[in-house]
């Protein structure tokens, strides 16, 4: 991945400062280390007349695969030849926008100590990326640069010069001229376009993204006559993320008409609204309630079994005495879901060698759960067939064993106080049963004779004096002699 960025000079402002807004001596070559591989910075020229920086993204294939779940260009979880034969080294995407925020962060905030004067004026510059990849074609390329005051030229890349019947590519030749621009304004422009002509990204689009992209889209992105087309792009087409940053949008052309500030124009909602209390959602309340009761055990290595979507898993890491956690789902989408949630491609080394991720079933013994201190069954149980309930306790409390285990599950007698839930209708279509506060003491405490647990019992949520709490826990802990001979 291969992507250059030049300027010409005169004798009282020589092109060399460019190597002063890059924080980059001309005179070095550099390589930064990045989750997928090494960006290098070189200059091929340099002297007073032209200067020119060039940004080489070397990527590791391996990495991108083990860490990133590579799947070619958003391709189904399954094409695994997609993940092994792409364009990703090749072809400009998120990869090299990522690799182009980290290694250029200063100079894409504007700042250069060194020259704070040539920073914030513009200068004649020319980039050129040799394969970009542009689901749109030409056109769709000048229809984004063109109105930030580029000069552009995008020659389509032919998919064999030897064979000129075939026809062109979908990737393009970009060159980007300019002389009414800053580098800043360059590099975010970039930053935001590269991703958005490719059409996908490398990574999980979590929230957070909303605010890259109004920061990098500032003073341009406003008013770009595709601005919709650039946001649902850069969200990977998520509505509800698409949904909030239009609205931020919205509301900064407003301010700007109006000449005041977005603070002013987004007052209609009085503030005293903005501070009311809301109930805390029952998900919240168990997470909190299974954390407690682990570092109650002083448990440090976790199982969390039907870890689902992640949710346990991301609350256990905040934790650092927490220091093994593993996330244990039958079902590979979820674990696909759960990889993205807790940022798997994108973590540093030490936090990633906290938490595994595998498939497993817990109707089967697997001695991959041997050895933990804890294991965590949150709103598991009741989505097994009850015939296959002796081969879970088995699985759990007999082999693997570990020294407390936590089992949450609705309490059926609740289910009166749910306005929206028909009588008789369990909370979740997958519930193959429900039980009563009495069926579960006495399924918990048949599990803890058979297999030399201690058990005791908690509310989680608020505990209703008629029908008791929405969710009921039980906290097994290995009898001290059962404790012992392991």
């Amino acid at each position: 991945m291969f992507l250059t960025l030049g300027t010409v000079g005169t004798p009282e402002r020589p092109a060399t400062d460019l190597g002063f807004l890059l924080h980059k001596h001309p005179d070095n070559a550099q390589a930064f280390s990045t989750s997928y591989g090494t960006a290098h910075v070189f200059y091929p020229e340099a002297d007073a007349r032209r200067c020119t920086a060039a940004l080489l993204l070397e990527v590791d294939a391996v990495a991108l695969v083990r860490r990133g779940k590579a799947k070619g260009r958003g391709g189904a979880p399954d094409a695994a030849l997609a993940q092994y034969v792409n364009d990703r080294p090749y072809a400009a995407s998120s990869l090299l926008a990522v690799a182009l925020g980290n290694v250029f962060s200063s100079a894409l905030r504007g700042v250069c100590r060194a020259r704070p004067e040539r920073a914030a004026e513009p200068l004649p510059l020319r980039v050129e990326v040799p394969t970009l990849p542009a689901r749109g074609g030409p056109d769709l390329v000048r229809h984004l640069f063109e109105p930030l005051g580029w000069t552009v030229t995008a020659e389509p890349v032919a998919l064999d010069a030897e064979f000129p019947e075939w026809g062109d590519s979908r990737y393009v030749r970009l060159v980007l001229e300019s002389r009414t621009l800053t580098l800043a304004e360059a590099l975010r422009h970039l930053y935001v376009l590269l991703p958005v002509l490719d059409d996908a990204k490398h990574y999980w689009v979590a929230p957070d993204e909303v605010d890259k992209l109004l920061r990098a889209g500032e003073g341009w992105l406003p008013g770009h006559p595709e601005q919709k087309l650039i946001v649902s792009r850069y969200l990977s087409r998520r509505w509800s993320l698409t949904r909030q940053a239009m609205e931020r949008l919205e509301l900064v052309r407003l301010a700007e008409t109006d000449d005041s500030e977005v603070e002013q124009i987004d007052n209609a909602v009085a503030q005293e609204t903005e501070t009311e209390e809301k109930p805390t959602p029952l998900a919240v309340l168990r997470r909190e309630a299974i954390l407690d009761a682990l570092r109650r055990s002083a448990a440090t290595r976790v199982l969390d079994l039907g870890c689902g979507q992640g949710q346990l898993v991301q609350a256990l890491l905040k934790d650092p005495s927490f220091t093994e956690i593993v996330g244990v789902d039958v079902s590979m989408r979820a674990l696909t879901i759960a990889s993205r949630r807790l940022g798997l491609d994108r973590m540093g080394e030490r936090q990633a060698a906290r938490v595994q991720l595998f498939q497993g079933s817990l109707s089967y013994t697997d001695k991959r759960l041997k050895g933990y201190d804890a294991a965590v069954l949150s709103e598991v149980v009741e989505h097994v067939d009850p015939p296959r309930l002796p081969a879970l306790e088995y699985a759990v409390f007999g082999s693997a064993r570990p020294r407390t285990v936590l089992v949450t599950t609705p309490n059926v007698e609740y289910n009166v106080r749910w306005e929206t839930l028909p009588a008789g209708r369990p909370r979740h279509g997958d519930h193959r049963f429900e039980w009563t506060r009495e069926e579960f003491r006495a399924w918990a405490g048949a599990v803890a004779g058979r297999h030399g647990y201690d058990v005791e019992f908690g509310p989680v949520g608020a505990d209703d004096p008629e029908v008791g709490p929405p969710t009921q826990m039980a906290v097994f802990t290995l009898a001290a002699k059962e404790a012992k001979a392991a």
